[in-house]
């Protein structure tokens, strides 16, 4: 199976979180979706928790929701949030070089800084959203559906593999509580922002026919762009949710040769 992969799946991608940030914030429309987003280094850490209270350390390529890092400023020192073994995990420290030095021992890959996001909650849960753009090979890009992601109450993920739930778009606005046209507009912009996404980046990188690009809205209702997987993005979670968005998807996704398409 892994040898039918390498040799029919067709959609190409760009490797690097901080790379596809640096290509999204050079476009003055896109750049008011994307949180600061920097190479993790001591002095980046400094500045970073200068500017912000949270911040998110995490792998610049994967994750699957492991591996990652929430950093918050306490009363006296900061805290650090981290999953192990699908467990929260927080330990406080006094100074930033002991933080510094404890995610640096700890890394097996390269990591970014990411500003971080006070996500908006449904059921007092932090959620994101993913929304599935794809095209037939010499084709237009299209928006193919959409993925609630919805955290584990007070987690610092909301990666499905992490415990999270997922949703319809449609169920998280019946949820908050949201008029089905503010829904119907909520869509309108998320759709229009990922397309402007993957022209933007399929400019970069030729021959990319498939993006998860996960989106975030914040307690102000601000909407930001939190991570684009061009690697073959996760859309199976919505067969028994949303099985129309899913056969859609499904056969885009055979039209490249991705393998479990078929």
């Amino acid at each position: 199976m892994k040898a039918l992969y390498k040799k029919r799946y067709a959609s190409r991608k760009i490797r690097g979180k901080l790379r596809v940030c640096r290509y999204l914030s050079a476009n003055k429309k896109l750049k008011q979706h994307v949180p600061r987003t920097v190479s993790f280094s001591r002095a980046n850490l400094e500045m970073m928790m200068d500017r912000y209270d949270i911040v998110y350390v995490k792998p610049d390529v994967g994750s699957l929701g492991m591996d990652i890092f929430m950093l918050k400023r306490a009363e006296s020192g900061y805290g650090l949030y981290e999953i192990v073994k699908k467990k929260q995990v927080q330990t406080s420290f006094s100074s930033l070089t002991d933080v510094f030095e404890r995610i640096n021992n700890a890394k097996s890959s390269r990591l970014i800084i990411q500003k971080g996001i006070s996500l908006d909650c449904v059921n007092d849960c932090p959620y994101d959203i993913r929304a599935m753009v794809q095209r037939k090979p010499r084709g237009s890009w299209i928006c193919t559906g959409f993925m609630v992601k919805v955290g584990a109450r007070h987690k610092i993920v909301t990666n499905y593999h992490q415990g999270g739930m997922i949703y319809t778009i449609k169920k998280l606005g019946k949820q908050q509580g949201i008029a089905e046209s503010e829904t119907a507009r909520r869509v309108r912009k998320l759709t229009r922002t990922a397309l402007s996404i993957s022209r933007t980046l399929s400019k970069k990188q030729s021959g990319m026919h498939e993006m998860g690009i996960d989106f975030a809205y914040d307690k102000q209702k601000h909407l930001w762009v939190l991570e684009v997987n061009s690697n073959h993005p996760q859309f199976h979670p919505l067969k028994q949710l949303d099985r129309r968005a899913y056969n859609k998807m499904k056969r885009f996704a055979a039209s490249y040769g991705r393998y479990d398409a078929k």
